[in-house]
């Protein structure tokens, strides 16, 4: 059952990659874009080869995960906990909220000059602009999330006598956590772009930092391929959330 599942899915990922490659190479014969301008997918493949075959990709790429790692499962913990409480405390979130609001909207990026001062350098300014582009988008998901959880559930604790912290994470939860995937897949999403941002602007290592380095040594074939691998890590991670999604719903008694 689960190969007549796989292989659908690898046929249709195999079709998107296809398309892509051909859109790009039809991009540039109709355009006349010389390599210079506009690598070709083979120059882009024989770069992301030269990247694998000489070690610069690994080095980079284990640099960029551990960051991510670290400033999204810390976002995710800090938001759902937080998150938790404050949907069941309605009259403090209407507090929070419109403080929520006005910070949400603001990149993370932007708060550089001031992280960068009160972190300094190195790994914690991207960990900490990974924090904060995930933390939001979780929050906000969690308390919605804890807000639409059926009455009936509370009911059946209180008859129970179903005190806390057991209520909040042996009914509310649980009851919850479907709607709080939602926010887990858009806060990998914003954390993983603002995670590229963040090497960009002061990091001396990790994917954004080898895109800026190539752009720089005008080596576009190797800035593509940075761009493409960011792109599929970006895919496959999003496939974990989905898979963490499911191994925690058959752990709740959810649908597998």
């Amino acid at each position: 059952m689960r190969n007549n599942q796989i292989l659908p899915k690898f046929i249709n990922i195999t079709i998107a990659f296809l398309l892509v490659i051909t859109v790009w190479q039809l991009v540039i014969m109709i355009g006349d874009y010389p390599e210079a301008l506009l690598p070709s997918p083979l120059s882009v493949g024989k770069g992301i080869f030269k990247l694998v075959e000489s070690g610069v990709l690994f080095e980079h790429l284990q640099i960029s995960l551990m960051r991510f790692t670290i400033g999204y499962l810390a976002a995710v913990l800090a938001a759902i906990v937080l998150g938790l409480i404050l949907g069941r405390a309605k009259s403090i979130w209407q507090i929070i909220d419109p403080i929520v609001q006005v910070l949400r909207p603001v990149a993370p990026i932007a708060w550089t000059p001031f992280i960068v001062l009160w972190f300094g350098i190195g790994n914690m300014p991207a960990i900490v602009i990974i924090f904060i582009a995930a933390f939001f988008p979780v929050l906000l998901t969690t308390v919605s999330a804890v807000k639409k959880v059926d009455n009936t559930y509370l009911k059946v604790s209180q008859n129970l006598e179903i005190k806390q912290p057991q209520l909040m994470y042996k009914i509310i939860l649980p009851a919850a956590f479907p709607n709080i995937a939602n926010g887990l897949h858009v806060a990998i999403g914003t954390a993983w772009i603002f995670l590229v941002s963040g090497e960009m602007v002061g990091a001396q290592s990790g994917l954004g930092y080898l895109i800026i380095d190539s752009r720089n040594a005008l080596d576009l074939d190797l800035v593509l391929a940075g761009i493409v691998f960011i792109g599929i890590l970006g895919l496959l991670l999003d496939k974990l959330v989905s898979l963490f999604e499911k191994w925690v719903g058959k752990q709740w008694g959810g649908a597998g």
